[in-house]
């Protein structure tokens, strides 16, 4: 017959003995815990400890200025921060034409700066994910549209009557109980 065996290291309602606490308070007098330290340790910006030396006066850090806005095509999703400078493309921290390397594809990344005649004097920085390849660039091609717009609304017409501001809605259809797929039955067999 098997014997109960009691529970030692807590006490009632899963609360640890007063002895426990005693011990973890007898180790920990003198030291600083880790919270503690962060706590009282002064937090500073690293442009404020860069700029605070003895021999200099505060310098202002230059910040690069971006549009930021978001394309979706099915589940393709696609982050565009777009700068007002020359420079590349870089999709996921890779060149545009190494990512997608497909030309139907690169043409309908770079599909509404051509419309506007903008290739060579914006560059962007895109964070795209889910999806196949096809929707990503679609939804790259959302994303950037989107951005020209925030940056000069009276490019907005040229835009829009190419139909890049629009976000396609068609996604795969959900499959219906007792059938294959979304539409397709199973094939019927006379035996």
């Amino acid at each position: 017959m098997p014997t109960k065996t009691k529970k030692t290291h807590t006490a009632k309602r899963g609360r640890p003995k007063k002895a426990a606490i005693l011990a973890t308070k007898k180790k920990t007098e003198g030291h600083l815990d880790t919270t503690e330290q962060a706590v009282i340790a002064p937090v500073l910006p690293e442009s404020e400890i860069l700029s605070h030396s003895a021999s200099e006066t505060p310098k202002k850090v230059a910040l690069q200025k971006y549009i930021y806005s978001l394309g979706r095509r099915k589940t393709a999703m696609a982050k565009i921060k777009l700068f007002e400078q020359p420079g590349e493309i870089r999709v996921n921290n890779r060149d545009y034409r190494a990512y997608f390397p497909g030309r139907d594809l690169q043409k309908i990344v770079l599909s509404p700066l051509i419309a506007l005649g903008l290739e060579k004097q914006l560059s962007a920085q895109i964070f795209t994910k889910g999806g196949g390849t096809h929707a990503q660039a679609e939804a790259v091609r959302h994303g950037i549209s989107r951005a020209l717009v925030l940056r000069k609304a009276e490019d907005k017409p040229i835009l829009k009557k190419s139909g890049y501001l629009t976000r396609d809605p068609r996604v795969k259809e959900r499959k219906k109980p007792g059938l294959k797929r979304a539409r397709r039955g199973p094939q019927w067999s006379k035996r």
